[in-house]
């Protein structure tokens, strides 16, 4: 959406394939943005007849017919035949590979045999800010283990043990999308939160995530946690959005060491990385224990998230048409 958000600003007619073609206002509602002069078509038979098709890959490769045509790859898949003769036909069609990460890329480029660029996605830095700080730990990432876990129960596990040796005057907010595989999650988390500071908060507007970025002063993501970024690059974090949403809110951020995470996040420079519990534990009262530093780290982090802007985005985008 945010490519297809560059080319309308600059004239181009956009057509977007959904299923749902009433998308637009859920789409709208989830990001803060006005899709009004955006087509939603149910069918764009593969870019035929248009000048420029950007098709998101599921891990195949399509055969399109546009008059130029770039496959983005979100997802670091693997041992699917990408290098097999049929995608190598598929491929003289695309005229860019683009991937959301470099962890992405590199994975991909094995796979299929080719030399992707990265863009990372869009960070909105101008309304995503810092506010008067809450004693509060925030962690964003929707609720589903279908094909990538963000692991909210360790975090919950993780805070828990924290009260329980003394912390006070402190909450965890775990945020998330809940529309896909995420109800008998929801249901053990909450049970597993009963009688602590833990608040749930389903599928949140823009706004209200704009919000707990604004306030919170921490924020944890065990996205990947106890993954082989090897063996199985999918399901740890291929770049992690909500790393860097937090950062221009001016959180500290205290990541899961794998996958996008180590591209945005500089051990104790802007924030931390971490690769169990304990280390997560530990971290955490560093920052506690430590505000002076806690601050210089939150304003590294704010100035870091600039690299990832909408401008910086929209000038990748043209500079690839």
């Amino acid at each position: 959406m945010a490519f297809a958000e560059v080319l309308v600003k600059h004239g181009w007619a956009v057509d977007v394939e959904w299923g749902d073609v009433g998308i637009r206002g859920k789409l709208e509602k989830r990001f803060g943005k006005d899709f009004s002069k955006v087509n939603f078509v149910t069918d764009i038979k593969r870019g035929d007849g248009y000048d420029l098709c950007f098709w998101v890959s599921d891990g195949s490769i399509p055969t399109l017919r546009a008059r130029r045509n770039f496959l983005h790859f979100q997802v670091p898949f693997h041992h699917v035949g990408g290098a097999s003769l049929i995608n190598k036909m598929k491929l003289f069609r695309i005229e860019k590979i683009i991937c959301n990460s470099n962890f992405t890329k590199n994975v991909i480029d094995q796979e299929y045999g080719v030399e992707g660029i990265v863009i990372y996605p869009p960070i909105d830095v101008i309304k995503i800010k810092p506010k008067r700080k809450e004693n509060t730990i925030l962690s964003i990432g929707r609720f589903s283990e279908l094909k990538q876990s963000k692991h909210q129960d360790v975090l919950v596990q993780a805070f828990k043990k924290q009260v329980d040796d003394g912390l006070s005057d402190w909450k965890l907010v775990l945020a998330g999308g809940v529309e896909v595989g995420a109800t008998e999650l929801v249901r053990r988390l909450k049970k597993a939160s009963e009688g602590y500071p833990i608040e749930i908060i389903e599928s949140p507007s823009f706004d209200c995530v704009v919000d707990l970025y604004g306030r919170s002063r921490m924020f944890w993501t065990a996205s990947g946690y106890g993954e082989n970024e090897e063996k199985n690059p999918e399901k740890v974090e291929h770049f992690g959005m909500a790393v860097v949403e937090a950062m221009a809110g001016g959180e500290i951020c205290l990541a899961y060491n794998a996958g996008g995470h180590k591209e945005t996040v500089e051990n104790g420079i802007n924030g931390y990385l971490w690769g169990d519990i304990t280390e997560l534990l530990k971290k955490t009262k560093i920052v506690l224990e430590n505000p002076k530093d806690a601050r210089q780290i939150a304003r590294k982090a704010i100035e870091d998230s600039k690299l990832y802007s909408e401008e910086k985005f929209e000038s990748e985008v043209l500079k690839l048409l």
